[in-house]
């Protein structure tokens, strides 16, 4: 069989390993043992690795003929290390990888003022979060050139998931949202088709090739708060301007509301030729709705 080894065994990736299972052998790297037992469950073998401790990559070379990267960069600095410890080891010896998928982020792009933006536009990221994304795929995209590998990067925005991904803690604690001449549009993607998004370009996506990993939502980040409340009949957040906000929200939750886009999907259409679970927002909230109806 064929083998799979997935970096970052996160929640997307999870949702993704047990049809990997039935048609790949599928190995997946845990930081410590113990979180073994879930991933043996879900049909993959666990390796203990730790991207941060390069010493610990040595087993991952030569292992697998895909790849999927849905590590994240560390929480500080403008580079993306652990990327770079990834690839080396692979490169150290044993055969390559005939394909990698990488999750990053639509974070890439920076501010584009509300306009619409497809993969040509040029980055121009403006929070430390941004410039490692950048970093990472600068050096996978480089590592695709060198080797032959097929690197696919999926431009992932705000991930959710209509059960148990939602801000349902801050509409509890009634945090403000921008009043609407201040808002900025966002851009979503339910988990489970990032999950297929993910190993669809593994299989269709092209060498070197970028995907805006987004749904055809193009909400403004109020609509959506206003959205989510609705579904779940909490109240609406308040409304304050951009002066107002300093102080009631954390720097992160800032930064999401300095940066205004919408995403053209196109690409993922086309060239993966994906189909959608969840075309909007609106879709999987309606489907929440009517299974707790």
């Amino acid at each position: 069989m064929k083998k799979v080894l997935i970096v970052g065994s996160g929640d997307v990736a999870r949702r993704i390993i047990p049809w990997l299972a039935r048609r790949f052998c599928v190995r997946a790297v845990v930081r410590r043992v113990e979180e073994g037992a879930a991933l043996r469950a879900l049909g993959a073998l666990p390796i203990v690795a730790d991207l941060d401790q390069p010493g610990s990559l040595a087993r991952l070379a030569g292992i697998a003929d895909y790849i999927l990267h849905c590590a994240p960069p560390p929480t500080a600095g403008r580079d993306d290390p652990r990327t770079r410890h990834l690839l080396a080891a692979l490169v150290h010896r044993g055969s390559l990888p005939r394909r990698l998928s990488y999750i990053s982020t639509t974070g890439v792009y920076g501010d584009c003022g509300g306009a619409w933006a497809d993969e040509t536009r040029p980055l121009r990221a403006g929070s430390p979060r941004g410039l490692r994304r950048v970093a990472a795929e600068a050096r996978l995209r480089a590592f695709g050139r060198r080797t032959g590998c097929r690197v696919s990067i999926l431009r992932a925005p705000g991930i959710y998931d209509a059960a148990d991904r939602l801000p349902v803690a801050r509409l509890y604690k009634g945090d403000p949202v921008l009043v609407p001449a201040d808002d900025v549009f966002t851009n979503h993607i339910h988990a489970d088709d990032l999950a297929r998004l993910l190993v669809l370009a593994l299989f269709r996506g092209g060498p070197n090739r970028v995907y805006n990993a987004c749904d055809d939502s193009a909400l403004r980040m109020g609509e959506y708060f206003d959205l989510v409340a609705d579904t779940l009949g909490l109240p609406r957040p308040p409304r304050l301007p951009r002066s107002e906000l300093s102080g009631r929200l954390s720097e992160m939750t800032l930064s999401f509301m300095a940066e205004s886009r919408r995403l053209k999907n196109e690409r993922i259409k086309r060239e993966l030729r994906a189909r959608l679970r969840y075309p909007t927002v609106a879709d999987a909230l309606r489907t929440r709705a009517a299974a707790t109806s």
